[in-house]
């Protein structure tokens, strides 16, 4: 049987792994994006790829982390 109190500790711990999500989020894609730029280059010869997907990976984190956000409010 579930106390009164019990239903909001677990809304709690769902929005504290929400947005504990939210906070890895940003920097995850803005390492991948690095890193995948990083082997572009590497395979191509070039030196500007990394750059580009960097910022591609900046902005998709930031897209990403504006939709969650949207969808809670």
């Amino acid at each position: 049987m579930k106390m009164p109190g019990e239903k909001k500790e677990g809304e709690a711990w769902r929005q504290v792994a929400r947005y504990t999500a939210l906070a890895v989020l940003l920097p995850m894609t803005t390492a991948v994006g690095y890193g995948i730029g990083y082997s572009l280059d590497k395979a191509f010869g070039t030196s500007y790829l990394k750059i580009v997907c960097l910022l591609l990976g900046i902005a998709s984190g930031f897209v990403e982390m504006i939709r969650q956000l949207n969808r809670d409010t």
